[in-house]
């Protein structure tokens, strides 16, 4: 009988190291529970991949309400933990029939995170338009463009997934697990993970 326990103990604790070694495949940190201290109570991400996850969706153009052809580029993704939010500011090139000649300015958006499990991604949810730049003769549209932009920044950004979890993140020797809660760091954006 004790002979049939240390393999099964064995095999155990090879099945979770195989895991928590698939876990740390992942370019995230983890930080073990004190239940099992090879399950991460939860995963970090940086500013970085966030940047990268966005930048993929530029540049974009996009005609709006048929008054303004819109094109959007450079995002530069920032993380504000004190609002719990991101923010993506984006240089914007606008032209117009309305205005002699297109103007540049700069759009800044800021939106919650979420995590939507059918994708098994991190999202980002509720994207505002926090701030419209423009200069010369565009500044007599700025009702205008406000609301393009929001309209775009609803269109282009709204769910649009920043981090994919892999299957073999959220699972573990049978039990599955799930992101909870999301918090915005300084440095990073550190998700919960919990069982399901």
């Amino acid at each position: 009988m004790t002979r049939l326990v240390a393999p099964t103990r064995r095999r155990f604790l090879i099945a979770a190291l195989a895991g928590a070694s698939a876990l740390g495949i992942v370019s995230l940190a983890a930080c073990a529970t004190p239940t099992f201290p090879f399950i991460p109570s939860h995963y970090t991400f940086s500013q970085q991949q966030v940047q990268d996850a966005v930048q993929r969706k530029f540049p974009y153009q996009r005609t709006v309400s048929q008054v303004f052809d819109v094109a959007l580029s450079h995002p530069v993704v920032g993380l504000l933990p004190d609002a719990n939010r991101v923010s993506v500011k984006l240089d914007a090139h606008l032209a117009s029939p309305f205005m002699a000649q297109p103007v540049d300015g700069v759009f800044t958006l800021t939106s919650e995170l979420a995590y939507d499990a059918a994708s098994k991604s991190v999202v980002l949810k509720s994207p505002n338009v926090d701030n419209v730049s423009v200069s010369g003769q565009a500044q007599a549209y700025t009702q205008q463009i406000n609301a393009a932009a929001a309209v775009l920044a609803t269109q282009l950004l709204s769910n649009y997934p920043i981090y994919t979890f892999k299957p073999e993140q959220l699972q573990f020797a049978g039990v599955n697990y799930e992101p909870g809660t999301i918090t915005i760091l300084t440095n990073g954006i550190r998700v919960q993970i919990v069982e399901k």
